[in-house]
């Protein structure tokens, strides 16, 4: 069998000192089922990972950005962690290919798919902390993530669709509803354009690279026409 994540570590330069704690950071419980008893999966490295990574991204907030708070901070470094990001991280290293499934075990969409991929991102941290140290690791999330620290996404920091929900059911159980006017440019550079709507009127519109970016950006112009 491929050991498919051998490969995985090459793009970070890592020459394994235990390689079984990198096969179980990429074993899925399928698989490791099937072997009763001779390996086991990525749950507890990922314990580790998750902590490792929690630090080390917090380290490189508080390091690049002075002037935040305390609050400000843990929202930034929440949205650099969720499973949204960690699963994009994955698919862009090719972490899918590498894990190791039961027969008959596939990587299905949605949901379940950013999941695991979340949870072997992790445990991929965990066992890169255990094989190679603190150091390394450190270097390693801090060349996968100081671009996207120091470039963060105000957007990401504010939910400003929650806050317009939360402005309309201060009145009422209704809730305002988006819907895509146009998306235009090529797949690779799309721009959505979103209207958000209540009670049959448009209260403002966005437009983003995706379209939950477009829709919080509905939500800002629409909170702050209603500011006025």
């Amino acid at each position: 069998m491929a050991k498919k994540y051998l490969e995985v570590l090459k793009q970070f330069n890592i020459v394994p000192k235990d390689e079984k704690v990198f096969e179980h950071a990429f074993s899925h419980s399928s698989y490791t089922n099937e072997k009763k008893g001779n390996t086991v999966d990525y749950e507890r490295i990922e314990y580790i990972g998750d902590g490792v990574l929690d630090l080390i991204v917090a380290d490189l907030i508080y390091r690049h950005h002075p002037e935040m708070g305390p609050g400000p901070m843990s929202k930034l470094r929440s949205a650099l962690v969720r499973r949204e990001s960690l699963a994009n991280y994955a698919r862009e290293f090719g972490f899918g290919e590498a894990i190791l499934l039961g027969n008959g075990e596939k990587l299905n969409g949605g949901n379940n798919l950013d999941k695991i991929l979340e949870d072997v991102f992790e445990s991929f941290i965990g066992a890169t902390y255990l094989d190679q140290g603190f150091e390394f690791v450190y270097g390693l999330i801090k060349n996968v993530f100081e671009n996207d620290v120091i470039n963060f996404d105000l957007l990401e920091l504010t939910d400003y669709k929650s806050k317009l929900q939360e402005f309309v059911q201060a009145d009422t159980r209704e809730t305002v509803t988006y819907r895509v006017v146009s998306e235009e440019g090529p797949a690779q550079n799309k721009v959505f354009t979103v209207e958000v709507m209540w009670e049959g009127s448009v209260w403002g519109k966005g437009q983003g690279s995706s379209k939950k970016k477009a829709e919080q950006e509905a939500a800002k112009d629409a909170l702050n026409k209603v500011a006025r």
